[in-house]
């Protein structure tokens, strides 16, 4: 567990990864390789259905300033710029999309012992301006995460978090779309040697009235590889297998089937990672 109580986004990530990292339906390649000069170039190919997406991204690394641009198929160009400790637990982060003038955005990060704030605004006439803070230690941490429409004058987004934690449990509790929502989340750590854990997450929508749960477990069978399994309160089971058949390279396949559909076909998909 790191020091501090971390950014925003890291309330509840635990729980979240477990129940739907890795886990996908489609078809998916990555390779990555590195120029003499140190330059990352990472080539990703996914079958969507019918439909197949390409990207080339490539990231080059100076010092304290990491670039990253990459280029998809539908010739659009992101470009980040991340300037990391420009002052002791400062990050600055300058991103943009071309050809749209209105993507660009700088972002500030601050890391302490006791708080994580994150704030940025868009860099336009009438942009928006978005801010969360979480503040607490490894234990406690309470957040919150919030966007105003400078041209509009209204906030389109206010959220609330808080979180539990320790050597092996962590809880949390967010309040989403404007109040209109809740979501607990729960992870424990079972057996670390084998890194067994389990996780739920439990979502209420007040003006729905609708529930949603998942739960889910991890377990590696040996250092290389590792099985997750998840299943919802609608019925869909889904499992996944992945393994490191190289050091940073990964192969997984992962399933999902519908319980109340059984004679529908079920969704596979398989994913390859290759690094040098």
């Amino acid at each position: 567990m790191g020091k501090g109580p971390g950014l925003y986004p890291d309330i509840g990530k635990k729980a979240r990864d477990l129940l739907y990292k890795d886990y996908q339906g489609d078809h998916k390649f990555t390779i990555t390789t590195y120029t003499a000069n140190g330059v990352a170039i990472t080539a990703s190919g996914a079958k969507k259905g019918e439909l197949i997406l390409a990207d080339v991204n490539t990231k080059l690394i100076n010092k304290n300033i990491t670039t990253d641009v990459k280029v998809d198929t539908n010739s659009k160009l992101f470009t980040t710029v991340t300037i990391d400790e420009a002052a002791p637990g400062l990050k600055t982060i300058f991103s943009f999309v071309a050809p749209d003038q209105r993507s660009g955005k700088v972002e500030l990060q601050y890391l302490h012992e006791y708080a994580g704030i994150s704030t940025s605004i868009g860099l336009t006439a009438s942009p928006i301006v978005n801010f969360s803070g979480v503040a607490g230690n490894n234990t406690v941490a309470l957040g919150t995460d919030v966007s105003f429409d400078t041209a509009s004058g209204n906030f389109t987004k206010y959220n609330a978090a808080l979180s539990f934690s320790t050597s092996d449990l962590i809880a949390s509790l967010t309040v989403n779309d404007k109040a209109d929502s809740v979501t607990a989340s729960y992870y424990h750590i079972v057996r670390p040697l084998t890194n067994t854990a389990v996780g739920a997450e439990l979502s209420h929508g007040f003006s729905s009235n609708e529930n949603s749960l998942t739960i889910g477990t991890q377990h590696s069978l040996d250092p290389l590889t590792t099985v997750k399994t998840r299943v919802n309160n609608s019925g869909i089971a889904s499992a996944l297998l992945q393994h490191e058949w190289r050091p940073k390279s990964l192969f997984t396949i992962s399933g999902e089937v519908d319980t109340r559909a059984i004679e529908k076909s079920a969704k596979v998909g398989l994913a390859l990672a290759l690094k040098p």
